[in-house]
């Protein structure tokens, strides 16, 4: 669940600005049909908020209003006889969305079938054999979030680490509250150095942002490890402090991994190598590589329906079964009120850029404010609201930024949202899944913790990738 700080602040602006660089577009921020925008995605917004209450899906208030939205904007230039300048930036961020969306679709087939072979459970079970210490298990799941989330998303590896911290912790409450928030630390941490580990980052890498320096290819974001890395370390090891010392009871079943979980773990890398070769060697859009790479799996869903035995042929129809994994079963399985809620989201800023709000506020923010404060500030936001409209926002804004700057604001959005537990994806099912242990307010009591860690990787940033800026 998040917030609208961003919200609030296109409420504070005034509503008239400077007429549109480009002729052929108008200038409606002092508009009915500009106001008229803004107030339907306030409420659509509002809407979202409300969902752990309403029942009321995400996507769907924010679908409508990105219809409407482009609707009366559609009306209001046809109105004045002005044609296609509409339907070509509204096909333009169309586009945008479709390679994100395919994009995230094959990521997330390949997360659910690694999930379907029992991969994740076969590791949460051997982590809680081990028979690990509370200290040395804080350590152990914090590790592994922070480096599985630079591949998967930081809910998935939240929610696996969280399964384990749970199972041992059962009956220490401290420990399963410091643990589970330095699950999520580490998740928002490891998942902001990666293209893979965030959709924020995802958006910057994918929209090819040309820099001064030059363009922001995949390697370059490795220069937010070191960082990330401190981002997650200082709050770790502060909270370290404060761990019981003692060792959990051990026990727990040992679970084995279904047929081919392996080599669909190997497909997974070879898709991502495929997306980035895509890239950066042919210049096509990484979304091309992943979608050649769905399908290696889809034949290899095939080999494996092929090479069962014949009573597990017979057996192929129930859920459970070694030989019953269906691809098109897994990407049915995906997270498509997220995916719908992704577009609404990107409809609507872009509509709403496209009337010439964003603008004014990178006229303030990046204009006023300098560069370094307004990526800080966007980290901060992102603690309250959720950071895909933040980060669409920015890329919609196209701020004239060195690359340095454009990885600071990757970062501080994708580890903004750690401040607090209704920040991040992470945070807000981590407290459904420890409801009553894990709350706002415990998270909240160490925020001051996290929050040094949220200036350290900064700091580190600035200091050591300055020739960046």
């Amino acid at each position: 669940m998040k917030r609208i700080i961003p919200l609030l602040t296109f409420l504070l602006m005034p509503v008239l600005a400077q007429a549109s660089g480009d002729g052929a577009r108008l200038d409606l921020t002092g508009q009915w049909v500009g106001v008229t925008a803004l107030a339907l995605f306030f409420v659509a917004y509002l809407a979202v908020m409300a969902e752990e209450f309403t029942h009321l899906r995400k996507s769907k208030p924010v679908m409508l209003a990105a219809g409407i939205i482009w609707g009366l904007i559609a009306w209001y230039y046809q109105s004045h006889e002005i044609p296609h300048v509409v339907e070509t930036a509204l096909r333009h961020n169309l586009e945008e969305y479709a390679e994100l969306m395919l994009f995230l679709i094959v990521a997330m087939t390949y997360i659910n079938a690694l999930d379907e072979r029992n991969t994740f459970e076969a590791l949460r079970s051997w982590l809680i054999r081990k028979g690990f210490s509370y200290r040395a298990l804080f350590w152990v799941t914090g590790v592994i979030a922070f480096f599985l989330s630079a591949i998967a998303d930081n809910l998935t590896t939240a929610l696996l680490m969280g399964a384990v911290v749970m199972a041992v912790g059962h009956g220490n409450p401290k420990f399963v509250v410091l643990a589970l928030i330095n699950v999520v630390v580490a998740a928002n941490a490891g998942g902001a150095f990666s293209p893979f580990g965030d959709i924020t980052t995802l958006m910057v890498w994918q929209k090819n942002i040309v820099a001064s320096n030059g363009p922001i290819g995949f390697w370059t974001f490795f220069h937010l490890f070191l960082p990330s890395l401190v981002n997650w370390m200082i709050p770790a090891i502060v909270m370290h402090l404060f761990l019981p010392n003692a060792k959990p009871e051990g026990g727990g079943k040992m679970v084995e991994m279904k047929r081919g979980a392996l080599i669909i773990a190997a497909l997974f890398l070879c898709t991502i190598a495929l997306a980035v070769s895509f890239h950066s060697v042919l210049e096509l859009p990484p979304v091309i590589g992943m979608l050649t790479g769905m399908a290696l799996l889809k034949f290899y869903a095939f080999y494996l329906r092929m090479t069962t035995s014949g009573r597990a042929q017979k057996e192929v129809s129930e859920i459970g079964s070694p030989a019953a994994f269906d691809i098109y079963r897994e990407v049915a399985r995906s997270e498509w009120d997220t995916l719908f809620f992704f577009y609404g989201v990107v409809m609507c800023v872009g509509g709403l850029g496209f009337i010439g709000y964003l603008g004014m506020i990178s006229a303030v923010i990046y204009g006023d404010w300098g560069a370094t404060n307004a990526n800080i500030a966007i980290g901060l936001i992102s603690a309250v609201v959720d950071n895909i409209p933040v980060m669409f926002a920015v890329l919609t804004m196209q701020p004239d930024m060195s690359i340095g700057q454009w990885l600071l604001v990757t970062l501080t959005a994708g580890v903004g949202g750690s401040l607090l537990s209704i920040g991040s994806a992470a945070g807000v099912a981590l407290m459904g899944q420890a409801r009553g242990v894990y709350t706002f307010f415990a998270h909240l009591k160490w925020t001051p913790v996290i929050a040094l860690g949220y200036a350290g990787s900064i700091a580190t940033h600035l200091a050591f990738n300055h020739t960046l800026f």
